[in-house]
């Protein structure tokens, strides 16, 4: 069971940028798209631990900004990489508040 926790507010991140945030222990990358979706994956690129709310986005992809890997946003899946990224479940209240679940026992690094 996950439980949910609010983090900031959307207009603390620019859109088609990304901010860290620490929940439960474990740092969080939030993605606020272009065209105003909202995304959250672990903070770290399993590749070489590069920072991924540094990274380019497009759509609904990131591009780590260290070594060129690639996810999807929604799944997490490697689009350029050996292997894919947690994804977390996201939304956007009413006054603009981001609330993030993370589950409960899940390990810090994902």
């Amino acid at each position: 069971m996950a439980q949910e926790h609010r983090i900031g507010r959307l207009s603390e991140i620019p859109l088609g940028e990304g901010r860290s945030f620490e929940v439960e222990g474990r740092r969080v990358a939030v993605f606020h798209t272009r065209t105003g979706q909202v995304f959250a994956t672990q903070a770290e690129c399993p590749h070489r631990n590069g920072p991924l709310a540094d990274g380019l986005l497009g759509g609904t992809t990131v591009v780590c900004p260290l070594h060129d890997w690639t996810y999807d946003l929604a799944t997490g899946a490697a689009l350029a990489g050996d292997c894919g990224i947690q994804v977390y479940p996201v939304r956007v209240v009413e006054d603009g508040a981001i609330l993030l679940s993370v589950p409960h026992g899940a390990s810090a690094a994902g």
